[in-house]
């Protein structure tokens, strides 16, 4: 579904880019067009950013947890061999 909107995004600015090339495109409101993109790339990049700080957050908690449980390997290790 994702590839039939981008193709179909693609083939309608391959006609807006035919109509500038005629003068028959409305500047005004492809700078209303460039607005509204320019709008929700700068969303998603927040989003996209936001989300990569939660998956170091994450990453992080795990890496702790791990050598944690790698500490408590090692003692009981340890412990077993002293026995």
């Amino acid at each position: 579904m994702v590839e039939f909107f981008k193709k179909m995004t693609e083939w309608m600015l391959e006609k807006e880019a035919d109509l500038a090339q005629k003068c028959a495109v409305d500047p005004e409101a492809l700078a209303k067009q460039i607005a509204k993109v320019q709008e929700k790339k700068e969303q998603l990049e927040r989003e996209c950013e936001e989300n990569q700080k939660e998956l170091e957050h994450i990453l992080t908690r795990l890496k702790w947890i791990q050598a944690e449980s790698l500490k408590c390997r090692n003692s009981q290790e340890g412990k077993g061999e002293e026995g």
